[in-house]
């Protein structure tokens, strides 16, 4: 089912007032309560809200350093390395791309020398061809998506 109006009304106090429970979610948008609860279960359903958990900083827990690893795996590996890198705590996100390489990882480190390690690993594990480094030096826009559903939500007005 499309994501609607109230929908995207709904999303979006959940992004900016996370904490807020469902009767203030409510009142503030002037429906009852139950209407709320039913969209938000039905986005959960839908696999729109993933998740519910406080979003936490790397780098306040000591792993200031951030780079994205792009990893070239043998032909047949894909998925035996994809789960090895489930296994090695530095690694935030693994995506299976296109382009230079079949794997982008994000990877968090104390410091340089820890980064090199997380990569000394990375490369020993059975498949990997080799690895490409880039080191993040500045966030410039922080993972949002209250962009995505404002103009989801102008897009179902219309």
């Amino acid at each position: 089912m499309p994501v609607d109006a109230l929908d995207t009304r709904i999303l979006r106090l959940l992004l900016e007032q996370p904490r807020t429970s469902v009767r203030e979610y409510a009142r503030i948008l002037g429906v009852a309560r139950g209407t709320v609860q039913a969209r938000l279960d039905r986005l959960e359903r839908d696999g729109v809200i993933t998740g519910t958990g406080p979003t936490l900083s790397p780098a306040a827990l000591g792993h200031p350093v951030l780079a994205f690893v792009h990893i070239e795996v043998t032909q047949g590996h894909l998925d035996d390395v994809g789960d090895a890198l489930a296994a090695v705590p530095e690694i935030v996100e693994a995506f299976s791309i296109t382009g230079g390489g079949d794997l982008l990882t994000r990877v968090v480190a104390r410091d340089n020398a820890h980064l090199e390690d997380v990569i000394q690993k990375l490369i020993s594990l059975p498949g990997v061809v080799r690895t490409r480094s880039e080191v993040a030096l500045r966030e410039r826009v922080p993972q949002r998506l209250l962009p995505l559903v404002e103009s989801i939500g102008r897009a179902s007005r219309t």
